[in-house]
């Protein structure tokens, strides 16, 4: 079954039942309005018993009638917009696949039900522009709304609605005019859904506290970590699709939370921190097996392909591939089965516990600039601690030395990211400078797992000195790129050293 996507931009206003439609034709660059057309909508709204999806401002509906009968999931968007998914009729109790699978990261395992039952007797009439353009189309509705559950409720009302098809804001800004000058007001509820409910509509999910120069170094930090729940919440569906990128920049924004509760962990109840770093810890192994997989998989492909042709025999490069592919489908399928768990549905209800109802302590009530510029030096110091430690070793510890100074490093670099409406350019600086230590040597800790791997495989081949000479060609490649990496880092690490706020 084939999805499509698109953005749908409108308003919504109440008309009294005797309102005569507004003056459509004095709206800015409408030329022509087609003759109008009438539909007999029916839609059912499917939600979860505890209505998540409308405590998200989600719909997701089933509708027949009109010129788009199908399924409809509407996400929130910018002001006035939505994405919406349109999916084919199917059964009328079954959602698609596609459309659950999208939702599970707001679901959470429970069913999703009928919640309401919509009628809309719409007359429709097309707003043209020059060259016949479709500007917008106007919906008269009358509409009957019985909802289901958790409240049995019946309503009845009229509402309009502009949405634009190839018009703009200003579009929708003269239509305005127009149509208060005809006696509707804008409407007070963003769907008919909304309407329907009346006072038993959700409250909608708290907007998270802004970080200021001057406010709490807790909103700070929650604001910062707010970021990336959302961005969690954002990527879910793209992991379980396969989509492009999206597994790394699902695990770089958990490492992010853990980050922001290392650095600043004394803003908040240490038991309730520990608990949501355990489990963050556990989400990061969890995306670590595909993406690890993947990330080695592509970059001694890389090398291959740089190898001079016959240089690997056929079976051996296959084995190398296949090993590779295989590491790396095996650690997706781990990972998707552990998405579907009630441990990942868990911890999702815990961070947006945690970002709605922060466990803070007093430390957290204090002013920003001072306390997390004091935070963010300890953080400081760990690096130049994982430094030292480098410098003291050699070989294969050098290696994991070397490793601990990426971590720190990392850490680091989010501790400051996360201070950057607190203070400014010294903190995207310190990002910045954390960064270019994480990136070198996280090339450099590839190249080490990357060895391994290639030393393996030149043992397995059972002394085949065809294969050990290919092999050896490419390991001695990746010696080379590690080797490179660690002097690349010797030099930016005496160039510049990292200052505090």
């Amino acid at each position: 079954m084939s999805t499509l996507e698109s953005v749908e931009t409108e308003r919504k206003y109440d008309a009294d039942l005797e309102t005569p439609l507004p003056a459509l034709g004095d709206i800015t660059g409408v030329e022509q309005i087609a003759n109008p057309v009438d539909h007999h909508l029916e839609a059912v709204y499917f939600d979860t018993a505890d209505l998540a999806l409308a405590r998200h401002r989600i719909t997701l509906r089933r509708r027949t009638g009109g010129t788009d009968a199908g399924w409809h999931l509407k996400l929130p968007a910018e002001q006035d917009s939505r994405i919406e998914i349109h999916a084919p009729l199917g059964q009328p109790e079954t959602v698609p696949e596609e459309l659950a699978e999208r939702l599970l990261v707001f679901t959470r395992g429970n069913e999703l039900r009928p919640t309401a039952r919509i009628h809309t007797r719409r007359t429709l009439l097309r707003l043209h522009g020059s060259d016949d353009l479709t500007l917008a189309d106007f919906a008269d509705d009358h509409v009957t709304a019985e909802t289901l559950h958790p409240v049995q409720v019946e309503r009845q009302w009229r509402e309009w609605e502009i949405e634009l098809v190839h018009g703009d804001q200003d579009l929708l800004e003269s239509a305005e005019h127009v149509v208060s000058l005809a006696g509707a007001t804008r409407s007070a509820h963003a769907s008919k859904l909304a309407r329907a409910f009346g006072t038993a509509w959700p409250l909608p999910v708290p907007a998270p506290p802004k970080a200021r120069p001057k406010g709490s170094a807790g909103d700070a930090i929650v604001a910062y970590m707010a970021a990336q729940i959302a961005e969690v919440t954002t990527l879910d569906s793209g992991v379980r699709q396969g989509a492009d990128d999206a597994v790394h920049r699902m695990r770089s924004a958990i490492r992010r939370l853990r980050s922001a509760l290392s650095a600043y962990g004394k803003l908040f109840d240490a038991d309730a921190r520990s608990r949501l770093k355990a489990e963050l810890k556990w989400l990061t192994k969890v995306l670590g097996k595909a993406r690890d997989a993947e990330v080695l998989r592509d970059r001694i492909g890389e090398l291959l392909n740089t190898q001079p042709d016959g240089l690997l025999s056929g079976p051996a490069a296959a084995k190398l591939t296949d090993e590779l592919e295989d590491a790396f489908n095996s650690g997706y399928r781990q990972m998707l089965r552990s998405l579907g768990t009630k441990r990942y549905f868990q911890l999702l209800d815990a961070l947006e516990a945690f970002r709605d109802e922060p466990p803070v302590t007093p430390r957290a009530g204090k002013k920003a600039r001072p306390v997390t510029a004091k935070l963010a030096a300890k953080a400081i110091k760990r690096v130049h601690r994982s430094q030292k430690e480098a410098a003291r070793q050699a070989g294969a510890q050098r290696d994991k030395a070397l490793h601990q100074v990426r971590k720190d490093a990392k850490r680091l670099r989010h501790a400051a990211e996360a201070l950057r409406d607190v203070h400014g350019k010294p903190a995207a600086r310190l990002a910045r400078d954390a960064q270019k230590i994480q990136k070198i040597l996280g090339e450099h800790q590839d190249s080490v797992i990357a060895q391994s791997v290639l030393l393996r495989l030149i043992h397995d081949t059972g002394g085949s000195t065809e294969n050990n000479s290919a092999f050896g060609r490419v390991l001695a490649a990746e010696e080379q790129r590690a080797t490179d990496s660690e002097r690349r880092y010797e030099k930016l690490a005496k160039k510049k050293r990292l200052t505090s706020l």
